[in-house]
């Protein structure tokens, strides 16, 4: 695909204009970093980093699946007890996210190569509104990322960071910034960003997820500034109703279609990283939980059909016995093929572990459950908690071909319950946002359903709400990542972050 021959285009943007020149002042260039790329190969590239960091289920780098207990393990499981340690986790994810915050370490990540591209953008050759859409892109998704850094760390380095031009030091230690006033500072920048947007124009033709299409960014704006809003419902309930109700008002995600991400991978170096961690990588470890199995099972649920394999004639969840014995699982599973064609769901959807399976960092499912429990806390989301929760749930369905007919005889099995609304939207959404780790983490966290208990021989001293920091950051930012664990109360697992309060 062209967009993905760009992206890795990138590489050899080697410019060395100068290598024939006998000046010796070239020897002060350095042909590896480019003086000037173009802002949207940037761009993609960040786009790339993103969602690849997010999705995939290597174990190096992002183990939210086992902290919503959705996935196990069965030969290596190390990382479904929460070791951290062994395999530097938080280290890693953040680097891929922003890169360190010391000028010692040259990590690249998602927010500096956002942070080149805004740079690189100022001196492109390009009218008012084209170079306003691609600032909305740019600024949308560094929004995105920054809100992802303050889920899983809660104070994080964010005012005072990443101010270095490209090509140069940055400052050695980097003080950290308090997590609520930088989500209300990341309202802001959505609303600055929303305002550039020109529907009549497009933005970056190297944009992965909508091609620059703005209209579609638009609405990836207000349905973020919803999440985000959300987001904040028991800490700052005023402001979050606030912001809701206008995102809302402003158009939100209204099908499938508008979700952030990719409908389809490519082939190749940018297979779903699902398929090429639990496919090509040739392991078959990952399974899903007996958690989540059981639930499912509990509920008749009929995703199963697209998500698992039976074993012996029943789905069966990853279960364990004494000293950790493994006892039984089904695997998840790829969609059967026709003529080496796979059979998808009827909407369209390919399934969970195919090359080109589909993968959203921010999608229809998620923004109708997020409004069921908008409606649920009193906000004016546009329907009833409980008529927004049967739309969520069939959105849901209807994401993994699952019919209108058995979706509708789902909800009715599995009606809402106003006694316990964060019950019955934190069950749902917990199941609706299999394979999607962080999303499904932090509604657990913010409706605290389901109720996890820690494995037997967890390695930390609870169900993980947050990540520790980076150890890499007591080497090189140490006086302010000591000041900033003891702002939060210590820089545990089990420490929650600012908006989970109960």
């Amino acid at each position: 695909m062209k967009k993905v021959l760009l992206i890795f285009s990138i590489i050899s943007l080697t410019v060395v204009t100068n290598s024939c020149e006998s000046d010796i002042t070239s020897l002060n260039e350095d042909p590896k970093h480019p003086t000037v790329v173009p802002s949207g190969l940037l761009v993609a590239s960040a786009e790339q980093e993103l969602i690849s960091q997010l999705l995939t289920p290597n174990v190096n780098n992002n183990i939210a699946r086992f902290f919503t207990q959705q996935w196990a393990q069965t030969t290596y499981i190390d990382e479904s007890n929460y070791d951290m340690v062994t395999r530097p986790i938080p280290r890693n994810h953040y680097n891929r996210m922003m890169a360190s915050s010391s000028a010692a370490v040259h990590s690249p990540g998602v927010l500096s190569a956002l942070r080149d591209a805004k740079q690189f953008l100022q001196n492109e050759s390009l009218d008012a509104a084209k170079k306003n859409n691609n600032m909305a892109i740019i600024e949308l998704t560094n929004v995105y990322a920054w809100s992802n850094l303050v889920d899983t760390y809660g104070d994080v380095p964010y005012f005072g960071a990443l101010k270095a031009v490209p090509g140069t030091p940055g400052p050695s230690e980097i003080p950290y910034d308090d997590a609520k006033a930088i989500y209300l500072d990341l309202l802001k920048r959505i609303d600055a960003a929303i305002a550039m947007i020109n529907t009549t124009q497009n933005g970056y033709t190297e944009d992965l997820f909508y091609n620059g299409n703005m209209a579609k960014w638009r609405k990836m704006g207000n349905s973020l500034k919803f999440r985000l809003a959300v987001t904040l419902s028991d800490v700052e309930p005023a402001i979050a109703k606030a912001n809701a109700e206008a995102a809302y008002n402003a158009g939100l995600f209204e099908a499938k279609e508008d979700s952030w991400g990719l409908s389809a991978f490519p082939s190749g170096l940018f297979a779903n990283p699902v398929y090429q961690e639990a496919v090509q990588s040739g392991r078959n470890d990952f399974i899903p939980s007996d958690v989540l199995v059981d639930y499912m099972n509990l509920t008749s649920d009929p995703r199963r059909d697209r998500w698992f394999t039976k074993v012996g004639g029943t789905y069966k969840g990853g279960v364990y016995g004494a000293n950790n014995s493994f006892l039984g699982y089904s695997h998840m599973t790829s969609p059967k093929s026709t003529n080496g064609i796979p059979d998808v769901g009827e909407d369209g959807s390919y399934m969970l572990i195919t090359e080109n399976a589909q993968g959203y960092l921010l999608d229809y499912t998620e923004i109708m459950f997020l409004r069921a429990e908008a409606a649920a806390r009193g906000f004016n989301v546009g329907g009833s908690a409980a008529s927004l929760y049967s739309q969520a749930v069939t959105a849901s369905m209807t994401e993994y071909g699952i019919s209108s007919a058995n979706a509708s005889t789902f909800v009715a099995a599995n009606p809402f319950n106003a006694s316990n609304w964060k019950q019955s939207i934190g069950a749902q959404a917990w199941v609706a946002m299999f394979n999607k780790g962080f999303q499904a983490w932090n509604f657990a966290r913010r409706l605290d359903y389901p109720v996890f208990v820690n494995p037997d021989d967890s390695a930390v001293e609870g169900v993980p709400v947050r990540m520790k920091y980076s150890d890499q950051e007591y080497l090189l930012n140490k006086n302010y990542v000591t000041a900033a664990a003891q702002k939060i109360g210590g820089d545990k697992v089990t420490t929650k972050v600012f908006w989970d309060v109960f």
